[in-house]
């Protein structure tokens, strides 16, 4: 294991670890998976090796993207810092910086890392993981912001599309959901995650038989029907929940001329996100699901 971290590497040797990581087994999903409360992955995305004539930065940066798909972040920080000590500190080291230090709980390490990028070429991911965080955070406005402008300067990511569309189904905004959930789908559409988003839309607007059509269309495992059937009576059921907490914590006075009506909370302070997706259809599935 301290092989793989000790410098300088050839262009073979991080070629052959390329490989190894593509092909050698998974990580325990649910051990690995990010306490964030967000949507994150499904199953190990198990991209391709380098091709061929890549850099040894290029190559390198390639494996550290994979072990955070395959969910080994905290090797992935063991990496990124033999990367800096070896090419230096550009922007998607950094990135994937932010992504490790977030799905290993230190959140506030990590948004500083995002706030920093910004500005440079990796502002669209910098801008997803902030609003991964303020969902995390139940700071609903923020993560509809940053969200949202994540997808405004990578509008074609499938992963993006979905994380705001899933930001708007849980606040209850069925209508602002459905178009980012149906890109996502359609861009993506042998995503687990992205059709399981849509297909959860579907129940919560009512469609249920539209919802198993697709599901049957889409051929999705049980244990992801059974997950998003979960979420589907969860999601309402939360909702309600603060609405009956609202109601209790309402202030009383005794000037009826200024007493504040009871009511359902704004959309944008509804219930905090449920558990990640990873935690949810991740356990169930097969390491050769391929999730963007």
């Amino acid at each position: 294991m301290t092989n793989a971290y000790r410098f300088p590497l050839s262009r073979s040797a991080i070629r052959r670890l390329a490989v190894a990581a593509a092909l050698g087994g998974t990580c325990l999903l649910a051990a690995c998976a990010p306490r964030s409360g967000y949507i994150n992955h499904l199953q190990p995305d198990i991209g391709p090796a380098p091709k061929p004539g890549k850099s040894s930065s290029g190559m390198y940066l390639d494996l550290i993207r994979q072990m955070q798909k395959q969910g080994s972040y905290y090797a992935s920080l063991a990496n990124i810092e033999a990367f800096r000590q070896r090419y230096g500190n550009p922007p998607a080291l950094r990135q994937l910086q932010g992504d490790a230090l977030r799905s290993t709980g230190q959140t506030d390490a990590a948004r500083a890392v995002y706030q920093k990028l910004l500005d440079t070429d990796q502002a669209a991911a910098a801008w997803h993981g902030l609003g991964l965080i303020a969902a995390s955070e139940d700071r609903s406005d923020m993560a509809e912001h940053a969200l949202s402008r994540a997808v405004q300067l990578d509008p074609v990511n499938p992963g993006y599309l979905g994380d705001l569309g899933f930001e708007r189904l849980r606040t209850g905004q069925l209508v602002q959901a459905r178009e980012p959930l149906a890109k996502a789908a359609e861009l993506a559409p042998e995503s687990v995650k992205a059709i399981s988003n849509l297909v959860l839309w579907m129940l919560l607007n009512g469609e249920a038989a539209r919802a198993d059509d697709t599901m049957q269309q889409a051929d999705l495992p049980q244990p992801a029907r059974e997950q998003i059937m979960r979420l589907a009576a969860e999601i309402p059921a939360r909702r309600h929940d603060v609405a009956s907490s609202a109601k209790v914590a309402a202030p009383r006075t005794t000037d009826r001329r200024t007493a504040v009506p009871s009511g359902l909370p704004d959309s944008n302070q509804i219930i905090g996100v449920p558990d990640s997706m990873l935690e949810r259809f991740g356990a169930a599935s097969t390491p050769n699901e391929v999730n963007p």
